[in-house]
């Protein structure tokens, strides 16, 4: 199910959200489809979209650092080594399905979470499973989340990385958000971004969230949208 969320700010949205569906917070996935700012004589908003998860089809999510002002998550476990059947399967499974398309690869735990799992790809074909702008590892990922659902463990979300593509990816965006906002302040036009999956506008938004003069908003219909950068106060 879907359901649209207002607050002042992305924590306060995200919370009122958790009380008003009566869930934990990692239970379900969030979408940031507005963001503005506040200023001297304007309140902050941040307009969501909630994602309930389906238990017989998992959405794999990125992961995301704890709010301003929350305890972080436990620290990270590196041991690479499977520690109980689920990893072991869910690792047989991945490079199964990556052998059959033609490539070898060794899989092994990249860390571990409270219902989380991430398991790293070393390959000399990792350009290829990465794909252009991850998209052939997002897609591996989304079905590795889909098996693991079918072992009973549609809780746990499964997610995969080769040659740190997803930090690599998230400076990317980082980067392109900021010079996004100095053409737009320099032009005084607005831009619209690429197509983007959740968690990568999720990104962008968050980014220039708290830049005084700059305002974003997804545009576009399905998973994959736009962001419009543009001036604070301009259609």
């Amino acid at each position: 199910m879907i359901y649209e969320f207002e607050g002042k700010t992305e924590r306060e949205a995200i919370e009122l959200a958790a009380q008003e569906l009566g869930l934990d917070t990692s239970s379900f996935d969030v979408e940031i489809i507005e963001s503005q700012g506040g200023g001297l004589f304007k309140k902050g908003k941040v307009r969501i979209r909630v994602h309930t998860k389906d238990a017989s089809f998992p959405v794999a999510e990125e992961e995301h650092p704890a709010p301003e002002g929350e305890a972080a998550e436990p620290r990270r476990h590196v041991e690479p080594i499977p520690m109980e059947d689920f990893e072991r399967k869910m690792i047989e499974w991945t490079k199964e399905v990556i052998s059959r398309m033609g490539y070898t690869a060794e899989v092994s735990v990249a860390f571990r979470e409270p219902k989380k799992l991430g398991l790293r790809i070393d390959t000399e074909s990792a350009s290829i499973l990465i794909g252009k702008k991850g998209r052939n590892i997002d897609a591996l990922q989304l079905l590795c989340n889909v098996y693991a659902g079918t072992l009973g463990h549609s809780d746990i979300k499964v997610v995969l990385d080769s040659e740190n593509y997803r930090l690599r990816r998230e400076e990317a965006l980082v980067k392109i958000a900021y010079e996004t906002a100095e053409e737009v302040r320099r032009t005084g036009r607005s831009v619209l971004l690429e197509p983007m999956n959740p968690f990568e506008r999720r990104i962008i938004h968050t980014t220039l969230n708290d830049i005084i003069d700059i305002e974003t908003k997804s545009e576009g219909e399905g998973l994959m949208k736009q962001v419009r950068v543009m001036m604070k106060g301009r259609k």
